[in-house]
């Protein structure tokens, strides 16, 4: 007769090689997740389409994705800095900025480049030269593209890249919009489609009185896809299904932007087809994965002093799935 302790031995390792088979249990093998933020806007409209369309699981059957909506980049940022998130969209200075102090994440992508305009109601303001103390310029933060590119005009007129930081006032797209077209509380917008866009429909009073492209001096990225390296590394089938997702979102857009714009209009919910069918074509507007600027953004933040270390350069703080596109 078989003893006891043999008996309970051979019921132990049978039910621990059930659950092996079964996978039930206590499994070792954790579901694939990918937890993504994107902010307000045309510029995020690539992740739209890819959600929309679920790009990510035509690439990665199965997987989980977790989103999330912020009003600004030095949110996500924020976010992406506490762990609770893989992937962020933004734009590229408040990734200098998080890069700068450290933070482990590099460039998955980026999504467009736009054309991002300064307006005001107001006649007597023509230029930012005649911007005074207790003018408001609503923009979507501090260290975003807008306030960036509003340094670099500042540096060019006044000779000083902070001149006029101490009149930003910190407000999503949706706010500022709707405050400058109210004509209150704000004295400018430095705006993004495809709010800019419709202020300029709108209302014949409000005009341009600056332009990103100007200040910065070439053609920038707008939007850009952020990913923590440990993400990367750790789950790397999630992250070529992004990438991969993206760049299927960006080809709808530039071959296909009629079926964009009818999956754009279907996700809003509010705005037409026709309406996003003039936004993704509007002039100066480009979908492209390919990072642009970086090295511009670096280097002046740098000499202005919003960041205290330069990228050695631009491929040092892309993933590899970028290194053919860019140059130094």
């Amino acid at each position: 007769m078989r003893s006891k302790g043999y008996i309970a031995l051979v019921v132990i390792l049978s039910v621990c090689l059930s659950v092996v088979l079964s996978g039930c249990g206590t499994s070792t093998r954790q579901e694939q997740r990918i937890r993504i933020a994107d902010q307000f806007g045309l510029g995020y409209a690539p992740f739209t389409i890819m959600m929309e369309e679920k790009l990510i699981e035509k690439h990665l059957p199965g997987i989980k994705i977790e989103t999330a909506k912020f009003g600004s980049g030095g949110a996500v940022r924020e976010a992406m800095v506490a762990g609770t998130l893989d992937i962020g969209f933004m734009g590229i200075p408040p990734f200098l900025i998080g890069w700068d102090k450290g933070v482990r994440w590099k460039i998955a992508g980026a999504l467009d480049s736009m054309p991002l305009l300064l307006l005001t109601y107001r006649d007597d303001l023509n230029s930012i030269k005649d911007f005074k103390p207790g003018d408001k310029i609503a923009l979507p933060g501090p260290g975003s593209n807008q306030h960036i590119l509003l340094s670099m005009a500042a540096e060019s007129q006044f000779g000083d890249a902070t001149a006029l930081d101490d009149l930003i006032v910190a407000m999503p797209h949706p706010d500022a919009a709707a405050a400058l077209l109210a004509h209150r509380e704000i004295s400018a917008y430095y705006g993004a489609p495809p709010f800019q866009f419709e202020i300029l429909k709108q209302d014949k009073s409000i005009r341009a009185i600056a332009d990103g492209t100007d200040a910065f001096g070439e053609q920038f990225s707008y939007i850009i896809a952020v990913a923590a390296e440990k993400f990367q590394e750790e789950e790397p089938k999630a992250y070529n299904a992004f990438v991969a997702a993206l760049e299927d979102a960006l080809t709808i857009l530039r071959d296909e932007p009629q079926r964009a714009a009818e999956i754009l209009a279907r996700a809003d919910g509010k705005v037409t087809t026709a309406a996003y069918a003039d936004y993704v074509t509007w002039e100066g507007v480009e979908w492209d994965i390919t990072p642009k600027g970086i090295m511009r953004y670096a280097t002046f933040m740098q000499e202005a002093g919003y960041i205290k270390n330069l990228p050695q350069d631009a491929k040092s703080v892309l993933f590899p799935n970028l290194h053919d596109l860019v140059g130094p």
